[in-house]
């Protein structure tokens, strides 16, 4: 199959690898242009531009594609048979989408109509779900709001962070896609109508949640929440939740609730904490211990233990370093 690629970060380079070795001709692979970065803010390509640069495929950078119409003649002339599109980063326009025979296929990471938009990973987390999985989905120039052809799910652990987890649906997205190409090539080319009948994709429903943007706002913790609450915004938006410490900026990387009903689902040598403090005796932000797997926190309800942070000019570290580095003693106060 002649694949045209869109992706940008490192979310989408397991599927580009795995067509790949699959032997799949990839004519091009579109990215999103060099950005900026780091301290020295040296331009730097996107994850996807570097590798499909070391498979030495052809690159496409379009600023807007919606708005460059010499870049869209010259993914026309590429002749591919159809697209795969995994976190691009930009919504493509019909001209775009009804070039190839075959459609234009997106590898999304969350269970459609959950969670449409750019950041899946961290709102599932947030928001508490149980279980996220992957779709692939025929595109439309709605927000993901096509029908999905293949999906699969998976369990979210309590300890998992947004790093983690987006790693494992990286890797289920490349399988899923791999699988599904064989069945859009059998369904063959054709009216869009007709070919979604003969692969028997499901309509989505009208009722759906939007992953809207992160703002910086969402990232500072607020203390007078729930411990599971607070650990969610930690796991989910790793590793950049914030607070303050004695005014300085604490990054915190690393918790865990100190719930009884969660007891199983926390690390071996954590859970004898649990129930050690009767809940809502101290405001939330209270340090009411230092010992050797870091510092326990009070929250509105059952303690919190933070297990791993970055204060503000320092390294990152847990655990009984991290109690030492903040000089953390009962009743001091973060935020």
């Amino acid at each position: 199959m002649k694949i045209l690629f869109w992706g940008t970060p490192t979310y989408a380079v397991p599927t580009l690898d795995a067509l790949h070795r699959a032997g799949h001709e990839i004519v091009g692979v579109v990215t999103q242009p060099d950005r900026r970065r780091g301290r020295g803010k040296q331009l730097m390509p996107s994850a996807v531009k570097a590798r499909a640069l070391e498979l030495d495929l052809q690159v496409f950078t379009p600023e807007r594609i919606r708005l460059d119409h010499s870049c869209q003649q010259h993914l026309a002339d590429l002749g591919a048979d159809l697209s795969v599109v995994v976190a691009f980063g930009q919504i493509l326009p019909t001209e775009v989408l009804v070039q190839p025979p075959l459609g234009c296929w997106n590898g999304h990471g969350s269970l459609l109509p959950r969670w449409r938009g750019a950041g899946p990973i961290q709102w599932c987390i947030l928001e508490g779900d149980a279980e996220t999985g992957v779709g692939v989905m025929a595109m439309e120039e709605g927000l993901d709001t096509g029908p999905v052809l293949l999906e699969r799910t998976l369990d979210i652990g309590l300890l998992e962070n947004a790093h983690q987890l987006g790693d494992r649906l990286s890797q289920l997205t490349a399988d899923l896609m791999v699988e599904a190409i064989p069945r859009i090539q059998a369904a063959g080319p054709g009216p869009e109508d007709e070919r979604h009948r003969r692969l028997g994709v499901r309509p989505q429903s009208a009722e759906f949640t939007y992953a809207r943007m992160l703002k910086k706002t969402d990232y500072s913790i607020d203390w007078s929440c729930s411990a599971l609450a607070i650990h969610r915004k930690v796991m989910g938006l790793f590793p950049g939740a914030v607070t303050l410490w004695k005014g300085k900026r604490l990054k915190i990387m690393i918790t865990e609730p100190l719930i009884e009903r969660l007891r199983d689902q926390l690390s071996a040598d954590v859970r004898d904490l649990v129930g050690r403090w009767p809940t809502g005796d101290h405001p939330g932000g209270t340090v009411l211990e230092s010992n050797a797997a870091g510092v326990v926190v009070s929250s509105s309800g059952c303690p919190l233990l933070i297990r791993e942070a970055q204060l503000e000019g320092k390294g990152r570290c847990s655990g009984q370093a991290l109690a030492q580095q903040l000089q953390a003693t009962p009743g001091d106060r973060l935020g």
